[in-house]
């Protein structure tokens, strides 16, 4: 069962901590990179995380997701976060080779089970400074990912400002923030999802979201 409502939409941002950058020998951005992930890849805590037959490079992303809770359009980055309703964990899961053959994110991205968020949703009351979380993704128990929200490169603020000069933000629209160093891809050799593995993201402040794979 999902933690929230099923939103408009869901937009991401890619490179947007300095150690992933750092890990795959990229130049930081000069503005947020946003794209989309379709909300029929959403998925609940405790549910699978379903690998595609097409895609054999499946990877975990640890993300803060922000849930917007006012319509709003062009607001400042001062005034930003109280747009903000509330916050969870999520897992921007990526099929990589698919990834690579459409040189660009969204289906690659966007396969069924390809978002889950939870365990629930903390009010924006309790969350004191987005930009001083720890935030982790462990596989079968191995820390993968373990980084804070202060490596981000925009803020959530910043994010939030820069995606509603062009788009609508509305009650229910999720934002994820981007990931830290650590994903798959990058590890030499690489460590890709397979059928039995448990991926656990943990923010501080928010909880652990856990979710099998299954082939």
């Amino acid at each position: 069962m999902l933690p929230i409502e099923r939103p408009g939409k869901i937009i991401c941002v890619g490179l947007n901590y300095r150690g992933h950058a750092e890990e795959q020998g990229a130049k930081l951005p000069e503005r947020p990179l946003l794209f989309a992930k379709w909300t029929t890849s959403l998925t609940g805590p405790g549910l699978p995380i379903v690998l595609p037959p097409v895609s054999q490079k499946v990877d975990y992303e640890a993300e803060l997701a922000v849930v917007i809770g006012s319509r709003v359009k062009a607001v400042s980055v001062e005034n930003a976060l109280e747009t903000v309703r509330g916050y969870l964990c999520a897992n921007d899961v990526s099929a990589r080779d698919v990834q690579r053959a459409d040189r660009q994110f969204t289906r690659a991205k966007s396969f069924d089970t390809f978002c889950p968020v939870g365990p629930e949703l903390v009010p924006a009351a309790e969350i004191r400074d987005p930009q001083a979380l720890g935030i982790r993704a462990l596989v079968n128990g191995e820390v993968r990912q373990d980084s804070s929200t202060a490596d981000m490169i925009f803020s959530v603020a910043e994010l939030i400002a820069f995606a509603s000069e062009a788009i609508t933000l509305e009650p229910g629209d999720l934002i994820l923030t981007g990931t830290p160093p650590g994903v798959g891809e990058f590890r030499d050799p690489p460590l890709y999802l397979r059928e039995g593995d448990e991926v656990t993201v943990e923010i501080d402040g928010l909880g652990a979201l856990t979710n099998p794979v299954h082939a």
